[in-house]
């Protein structure tokens, strides 16, 4: 089971989730336009620290193609996720960035809500080349890092009938990642919340260290 983790702050950082068993190292990055975006420098300066068999993710919460494709450009990411709301950033658009950067594999982020979402999902074949499937809050219209699971039955939907890996999110930490592969069955699984300090200053270590063992005790 590959264990994605958000977002990584720091060189030294990345080193020490490497150490503990992370293949995904992920960096949300910005012009600053959101909370907690890092620069194209320090980005840069996080990659460095990634060796070889590791994966190097950048992360977008623009709805700018322009603005998306100079990160992939100037960070030259392993991947590159795509986290803007589906209406704001299309199907057209990912494949548009697609063609741009044919040797970047795109993540979606797809918003678990109800059913449409399989729909949604789904409308993403051969546009992305991996599905992140994220909670969301309707009300405040926030998308990820809301510290709460969604319907991993309509996750599972996602993986047996649309036929793109997923790397499922939300909510997910050492006490309900073992349950949430069990149930939904995905090729990946993310956490950014439930491993953070309580201050959001960093990653806690000794909780990714379980949230890592117990991914990976499940393969």
């Amino acid at each position: 089971m590959l264990v994605q983790i958000f977002e990584v702050q720091t060189p030294e950082e990345a080193a020490a989730l490497i150490r503990l068993g992370v293949d995904h190292i992920g960096v949300l990055v910005g012009d600053g336009a959101f909370p907690r975006e890092l620069s194209i420098t320090q980005t840069n300066a996080i990659f460095a620290a990634v060796p070889a068999g590791h994966k190097r993710v950048a992360l977008s919460l623009s709805a700018d193609l322009e603005q998306v494709a100079r990160v992939v450009g100037e960070t030259k990411p392993d991947i590159v996720q795509v986290q803007a709301e589906v209406d704001d950033f299309s199907v057209d658009m990912t494949r548009a960035l697609k063609a741009r950067f044919p040797q970047t594999p795109i993540i979606r982020a797809i918003p678990v809500i109800d059913e449409t979402s399989i729909d949604t999902a789904a409308s993403y074949r051969g546009a992305a080349d991996f599905l992140l499937l994220d909670s969301y809050d309707l009300e405040k219209r926030q998308f990820g890092a809301l510290g709460r699971v969604h319907d991993w039955s309509l996750s599972r939907r996602i993986v047996d009938e649309v036929g793109i890996p997923v790397i499922l999110a939300g909510g997910l930490g050492p006490e309900n990642v073992a349950a949430a592969i069990a149930a939904v069955c995905p090729a990946a699984v993310d956490s950014k919340t439930k491993t953070d300090r309580p201050d959001g200053s960093g990653k806690d270590l000794e909780k990714v260290k379980a949230f890592v063992a117990a991914a990976k005790l499940t393969t």
